[in-house]
């Protein structure tokens, strides 16, 4: 990989210049960033349950996690938005006046977010006078749940306008820096939930605890990081008399459609099969089956896609200013690294998920093994089409995301209604892996490699080798290490997942020579 780094004025220097980073110590950056979301989430969603637990009774956890949701659901409030201007923020890199250009189109976009901000937010108040939500979700017997759903769902709103600075962020090199700044409101706003319960204990309390450091990024980012970092958007800042046209904001919401769509579909495939499910099968176990092991499919699919998010940031540079050579080397390097980590994740948990599954539940619920495998394997099998479908939100290839994102979400709804009906759960694994195999590798992936690559074919069979290589082997070294260590519980269970790693990395100790690297890497069909 070459090294450069994007200063403020968005020019590459060399890695020597002053502050210069290079490549792959902006990946690296970002892959550990985005590392601890993903713990900093976990803790959120799991390790802070017993806490609330502690103080609260199953209904009013139940609630909380009914504001949660609500909150994390503001998101498609975006609308596609972020990726359209990063697209923007791209393209002007080939202009003369890059940063005047910048300026300009981040003003008009703050503006189209406060305007979001204030309609969604009289429509949420109204919504909730006419219909409040402790009536609608019936939790109308849970103190203050109102006023907490109001703070979250108002206070993330309120937060939405971070989007334009954090795309700007990764667009000029920084995408590490964003990410470490959520990941100080995460942890501060954990934090603070658990102060807020022990002082107070009331739902209305946790969630102003979890929002305010939520605005505090928001407003630290936009106010304060984006113009000391970016000197050219302090005269963005200043208030001007001449608006923004009506007809070109409505125009932003008319080219950001294409990311929206595929937005929702990848949130659509994450939340839509619990509900279908709840729905379709009436064997409540199975449900429960169904919603446990999505979980762990969910977490594989939401690791490699962050793996994929900075090598994204990389490739649109490279698209953007027509350097097509280190854009081809980049993503057949790329989608390997993606293949090769969630593989590596699968082969690790196919041995291990039954033991693991039984420690969970107590017992309490039986494991399926068709369904995980089902899930796990899918999970792996989608893994390269995830970086080409965060190539293409960072390419502007948005006739392309409308069209293939658009099908799989009809595949996936019509197949979920068939399948579920003659399967149950099963059905809807195979309805997910089914439309991503299907729709978003066999068109968004190909179309996105044969753009992109010399020899797509031949990469689709590296990948494919290599997966099957990983995954099988990690499977027969788990398996064999389950046949010999004997005993049974959660003991038995570390020391399987000790020695399984510890052979993974004797197996993978060679990768620390670097010319053996290099030549593992010339061979990656390109």
């Amino acid at each position: 990989m070459t090294d450069t780094h994007i200063e403020a004025s968005g020019k590459a220097d060399g890695s020597s210049g002053p502050g210069g980073v290079g490549r792959a110590r902006r990946l690296v950056r970002g892959w550990s960033a985005n590392l601890v979301q993903v713990v900093l989430g976990l803790t959120q969603q799991l390790l802070l349950i017993p806490a609330f637990l502690h103080v609260w009774t199953g209904d009013m956890l139940a609630a909380w996690l009914a504001i949660y949701a609500a909150g994390s659901l503001v998101v498609v409030a975006d609308a596609g938005l972020q990726l359209r201007a990063i697209n923007r923020f791209l393209a002007f890199k080939s202009c003369t006046d890059c940063d005047g250009r910048t300026a300009s189109f981040y003003r008009g976009m703050l503006r189209i977010y406060f305007a979001i901000v204030a309609g969604l937010g009289v429509l949420l108040c109204a919504v909730m006078v006419l219909a409040p939500p402790s009536a609608v979700l019936g939790f109308h017997a849970t103190p203050t749940f109102d006023a907490a759903m109001a703070v979250m769902t108002l206070g993330m709103l309120l937060a939405l306008p971070a989007n334009v600075p954090s795309g700007l962020y990764r667009v000029r090199g920084r995408y590490g820096r964003t990410v470490w700044l959520q990941n100080a409101a995460l942890l501060l706003g954990q934090i603070a939930q658990l102060v807020a319960l022990a002082l107070f204990g009331s739902l209305l309390a946790v969630a102003i605890a979890f929002v305010s450091m939520q605005l505090l990024f928001a407003i630290f980012v936009v106010a304060f990081d984006a113009p000391r970092l970016f000197p050219f958007l302090r005269g963005a800042a200043k208030p001007s008399f001449a608006p923004s046209s009506l007809r070109w904001s409505i125009g932003q919401f008319g080219r950001a459609l294409p990311f929206a769509v595929a937005n929702i579909t990848e949130l659509a495939l994450v939340n839509v099969p619990v509900l279908l499910v709840s729905a379709l099968v009436t064997d409540r176990i199975a449900v429960a089956q169904w919603g446990l092991t999505r979980v762990i499919a969910s977490l594989v699919r939401g690791l490699c896609l962050q793996v994929t998010l900075p090598l994204a940031a990389e490739l649109g540079h490279d698209y953007a200013i027509g350097d097509k050579e280190r854009l081809r080397h980049l993503y057949a390097h790329g989608s390997v690294f993606v293949t090769l980590v969630g593989c590596v994740i699968v082969a690790g948990l196919l041995p291990f998920w039954p033991d693991f599954f039984t420690l969970w539940t107590h017992g309490s619920i039986p494991y399926d093994g068709p369904l995980a495998m089902t899930l796990l394997l899918g999970s792996a099998a989608v893994a390269p089409s995830l970086l080409a479908l965060a190539f293409a939100n960072h390419s502007n290839r948005g006739d392309l995301l409308i069209r293939t994102k658009g099908l799989q979400l009809v595949v996936f709804l019509a197949l979920s209604v068939v399948l579920i009906l003659r399967l149950g759960p099963l059905g809807a694994a195979l309805a997910m892996v089914a439309s991503d195999i299907l729709i978003q590798f066999g068109l968004l992936a190909l179309a996105i490699m044969r753009q992109t690559l010399h020899h797509p074919f031949r990469h689709v069979a590296f990948l494919t080798l290599t997966a099957v290589c990983i995954i099988g082997a990690g499977w027969l070294i788990g398996t064999v290490i389950g046949a010999l260590v004997p005993g049974s519980g959660a003991v038995h269970f570390v020391a399987e997942c000790a020695i399984w790693v510890i052979v993974a990395g004797a197996l993978a100790s060679p990768l620390l020579n670097a010319a053996l690297r290099e030549r593992l890497r010339a061979l990656i069909p390109a």
